[in-house]
Order: C-alpha cells, then structure tokens, then sequence
C-alpha cells in the first residue's frame, strides 16, 4: 500500500465513521448502539469492498472493521461515507489486542477476509487464524459465535484448518454468494481458488461456562 500524502485530511473528512477510543466503549458497545439487534467485526477491512457491501446487505447489524494500516482503511471510509452507509464504524486498532476493546460475548461474529499469509516459520504466531488469535476470539464471542475466513493461499488454507481443529473450531462450507473483497474480485476472474469456511466457537468446558 503506497503512503498516501493527503492522508490526514482524507482521514478527517471521515472522522465520523471512526471510533478514535474503542477501550472506552468495552463492555458498552450495545448500550452505545442499541439501534443494532448485533456487533460483528472484521478484522483487516484493506479498501473496504467486502465491508461495505456486507453492512449494506443486513442494515439492523452494526459492523466495525478493524485496520492498522491507515493508507488503505481511509479508502474503505471514503466508500463507506460516499455511500452514506450508517452502520459501519472503523477502528484503527492491532486485533493483537482485541479483549481490549471488547467484553465477553460481545461480538456475534467475526469476518477475515484474505489475511497477510506472513510465509516464514517465525511468523506462524502472527497468522490471523493462529492458536493465540482464536482464544481472543473465544473470549469476545459468544458460544454460538463464528468466525468467517476467506484466503487463496493454499498452505495458509491448510494451516488454518489444523489450527482450527487443534483449537476444537468445528469448521462447515461457507454458503455462497457472500460479498466479495477486492483481491476475491480479482482472483476470481483470474480463475484461482478460493477458500471459503466457517468456524465455530468450541463448546466451552462447564467450568469455564
């Protein structure tokens, strides 16, 4: 993503799509939205085309899409204000530290759509669907929560799905029709496979209920 010069000014034109202190809301984030039936969160939104479509697609759902890196989340604001799309809010945020930001439960589901493969062995415990990650995820989702991982990258594919399974994620075929990303679009019509699953929280141990 190249460094976008005009980026502050663009970022504030958006400024009302942006959640500047998340940590504040933890806990509070239906009592701060109570128009909205559920919370869900993508993490990694890139130039917002899956996220926009999707909040268009269920209007009573509140999205958050989570982005560190500012030079392609200012793009995904700007579709997502030039549309006039009201149930979308942005977070520049690392999902590192996701339970910062949100309480047990909070959050009905979660979308990853293409994440960094990040190839090296050493890198394994970045990988979006790694060990780590999925118990931060367990916390902020409630037992029927979900995860939805969409990649392209076979290795990553299969990496996830033993993560998953040693995690106890059941995992089932996404549906499809499911809005698509700017890389989904691309690799589509380039004829390369996709990898579309659904995972599911593991049951919990009773004691850990």
């Amino acid at each position: 993503m190249r460094k976008k010069p005009n980026l502050v000014p663009r970022m504030e034109r958006c400024a009302a799509l942006q959640i500047m202190e998340p940590e504040a809301l933890k806990g509070r984030w239906h009592e701060e939205f109570p128009q909205y039936k559920s919370i869900r969160l993508e993490i990694g939104c890139g130039k917002g085309r899956f996220t926009c479509e999707q909040a268009l697609r269920e209007p009573e759902i509140l999205l958050i899409a989570i982005e560190k890196v500012q030079d392609a989340m200012v793009v995904a604001e700007e579709r997502a204000l030039a549309q006039e799309i009201p149930n979308l809010r942005f977070i520049d945020f690392d999902a590192e530290k996701l339970t910062d930001i949100f309480a047990a439960g909070e959050i009905e589901r979660i979308y990853i759509n293409f994440p960094d493969p990040w190839r090296k062995t050493r890198q394994y415990k970045r990988r979006l669907s790694a060990p780590a990650f999925l118990e931060r995820y367990t916390v902020v989702l409630p037992p029927d929560g979900e995860v939805w991982f969409k990649t392209d990258n076979e290795p990553l594919f299969q990496w996830s799905m033993e993560s998953f399974a040693a995690s106890g994620w059941a995992v089932r075929e996404m549906p499809e029709g499911t809005p698509m990303t700017d890389y989904e679009l691309k690799f589509t019509e380039q004829g390369i496979p996709i990898h579309r699953v659904i995972a599911s929280v593991p049951v919990r141990k009773e004691q850990d209920a």
